[in-house]
């Protein structure tokens, strides 16, 4: 088997322009490692391996013309493709073919909440690689595709990202248009992707933008001002997890690095639980016809979020509400002297099985605020499976939280992909 699918996005890209390396051959040993693993892993919904190398021959044959052509990436099974259906992990739409040609679909929990697709965890089968985005994480954690879509509304990037060993880039609230994608929460829902480096991260979001200027030039990454942060949630975290964020915070300063404590305002302790009411508010709302006409079809996970969205009432919803946007003033007294936050991932590893994808708490409230965050990761522990760290910005800071996720990746990486 060839190894072009081990390159980095960025470096095959610059390869690609350059005429160095043909599409259909990147293509190729995509496939190729797709049809080896497939079967364990189980990370793709649809595949149309003919239409890719028709699109790949196609490119091949054409002039160079933006930042991504040529690099196959994978799609979440939650955005509208007009050449593939789109299930949105859920039976009731089993045959849907909405009107890019890309490799294929990955496996979204159902509509990207919490009940579990069939993807497995590359670095051990027994355990979830997280969800909802879990088979964008997998296909890039295990080499099948350099990049992929995820969407995240309370954790479903960050987490599977942390579980699989892969950056994960949330990027500020509504940089990522939404068009065509199945919506479950208007107020958190984010676009984002997964990769295997943060420039990757960084070049599919500003090819998905126009904003080249996320683009990452090693040599002009600065040294950043970092606050550790252990969130209210920290009594929830695993011994992996402590041991992650504390060893952090000594590496990160002996590389030279301005690190301090940071401890969020009071307020912040509720963000955590009135994220969650928006969220299942929300989704019973967006479901209300999925629920009406086909709850039968629908899991019995599914139904218990929307009864209990249907439970909070309109006087709940409008206090997280409005602790969310008290909250989200306060954002720039806590960046005050500060490039980023570093914070937790998620509670621990993976957990072991596939009937739950694990708990999003350490993401939430990140999400409900609105502001840019990159998992990166940091170390494998027992039973070969990755922990890893959040890097947290400032809204609309995407730019120089890249930078600051890149530099920290560097110093701590213990990824086998961090510079692949």
């Amino acid at each position: 088997m060839g190894s072009l699918n081990r390159l980095s996005a960025t470096v095959a890209a610059r390869k690609l322009a350059a005429r160095e390396i043909t599409a259909v051959s990147l293509l190729g040993d995509c496939l190729e490692r797709i049809s080896e693993r497939e079967s364990a892993v189980r990370a793709w919904t649809f595949l149309d391996t003919d239409a890719a190398m028709r699109r790949a021959r196609a490119l091949d044959t054409q002039a160079s013309m933006g930042l991504l052509q040529g690099i196959p990436i994978g799609v979440k099974d939650l955005f509208d493709t007009f050449d593939m259906p789109t299930s949105y992990g859920s039976p009731i739409y089993a045959d849907h073919r909405p009107a890019t040609i890309v490799v294929g679909k990955t496996v979204t929990t159902e509509f990207a909440t919490f009940h579990p697709g069939p993807t497995r965890n590359p670095h051990n089968l027994e355990h979830t690689p997280g969800g909802s985005s879990s088979g964008s994480a997998a296909a890039v954690a295990d080499w099948m595709v350099p990049l992929a879509f995820g969407s995240q509304t309370a954790g479903s990037i960050v987490r599977p990202a942390a579980f699989c060993g892969v950056v994960g880039y949330k990027p500020t609230f509504g940089m990522v248009i939404r068009v065509g994608v199945k919506m479950i929460a208007d107020p958190l829902d984010t676009i984002g992707v997964l990769a295997r480096s943060v420039p990757d991260a960084a070049l599919f979001v500003a090819a998905l933008t126009d904003r080249h200027e996320l683009l990452i030039d090693r040599s002009t990454v600065k040294v950043p001002r970092i606050g550790l942060c252990r969130t209210f949630e920290w009594n929830r975290a695993q011994p992996e997890t402590v041991a992650v964020l504390e060893d952090a915070g000594r590496r990160l300063r002996a590389s030279g690095a301005n690190v301090r404590e940071v401890t969020l305002p009071p307020p912040f302790g509720g963000l955590a639980e009135a994220q969650t009411a928006i969220m299942v508010s929300e989704v019973a709302k967006s479901l209300s016809h999925e629920n009406l006409m086909h709850r039968k079809e629908l899991s019995a996970d599914m139904t218990k979020m929307i009864d209990a969205g249907l439970a909070v009432s309109p006087q709940q919803y409008d206090a997280a509400r409005s602790l969310t946007r008290s909250c989200r003033a306060m954002l720039p007294d806590i960046f005050n002297g500060l490039d980023v936050l570093v914070a937790p991932s998620a509670m621990g590893y993976a957990p072991s099985g596939i009937a739950a994808t694990g708990d999003p708490l350490f993401n939430r409230i990140w999400t409900l605020l609105h502001v840019p965050v990159i998992q990166v990761p940091v170390a494998r522990g027992s039973h070969t499976l990755p922990v890893g760290v959040t890097v947290v910005g400032a809204v609309g800071a995407d730019r120089a939280t890249l930078r600051a996720a890149e530099w920290i990746h560097a110093r701590l990486g213990g990824s086998e992909y961090a510079h692949g």
